[in-house]
């Protein structure tokens, strides 16, 4: 038999495929079926419809406790986000005194000033933070003596492992996203209290349109 997928001599699009993360939440449905399958254990017996009804809620509790975690994940990763935030404002007006600072830099940084971050707006807020960032760091870098500067240096290291804590934190959260995305749509049990709970699927994190063409972009 031939290989279904042959690396050697299948279609090859030469041109390279992007994807992106589709902005959709799914609501998840049930059909007749399952109102015919929870009626027929209650035909076969109260014992087998009272193991199902048990099994039942332990579905709903454990989707509960899935919910939280979800929102203790996303809270880390905008505690993060405030950590990088606190770096932003206390490196700037440091480079502010010795450079003429970029003027929508110093803008950035008194936006950031409101308090805490909205969590509805999180990968817009983490975007800003990366803009503001990507034009202060050329600035330092362009000057060896605020390179120099000891808070400045503790800074920048600061900020690359709160960038990889990010990214930790993200892929933590996209890995709940998905255990919730897979067990709403496990039928019977949790997919009939799903649709019943009117729960719909979630969405991972997506990158920016920006950041994308960045990472595309020449560093060294």
């Amino acid at each position: 038999m031939a290989n279904e997928l042959d690396e050697l001599s299948g279609y090859v699009n030469a041109e390279g495929r992007d994807v992106n993360v589709i902005e959709k939440q799914l609501p998840v449905k049930i059909g007749a079926g399952s109102v015919v399958f929870e009626v027929m254990l209650w035909v076969c017996g109260i014992l087998p419809g009272l193991i199902f009804l048990l099994m039942k809620v332990n579905a709903a509790n454990y989707f509960r406790k899935l919910q939280q975690k979800i929102q203790a994940d996303a809270s880390q990763i905008d505690n993060y986000l405030e950590q990088r935030v606190q770096i932003l404002q206390n490196v700037a007006p440091l480079v502010a005194k010795a450079i003429d600072l970029d003027k929508d830099v110093m803008k950035s940084v008194a936006a950031f000033r409101g308090g805490r971050l909205p969590e509805a707006e999180r990968n817009e807020v983490s975007q800003r933070i990366d803009a503001s960032f990507a034009r202060l760091f050329p600035q330092i870098e362009a000057y060896p003596e605020l390179k120099a500067h000891s808070a400045i240096a503790d800074a920048m290291r600061q900020n690359s492992y709160l960038q990889k804590e990010i990214t930790a934190a993200r892929s933590l959260y996209n890995d709940t996203v998905n255990q919730w995305n897979s067990d709403i749509f496990a039928w019977p049990t949790k997919m009939i209290v799903a649709a019943r709970a009117g729960y719909t699927s979630r969405i991972p994190f997506a990158a920016s349109a920006e950041t994308k063409q960045r990472a595309r972009e020449t560093f060294f």
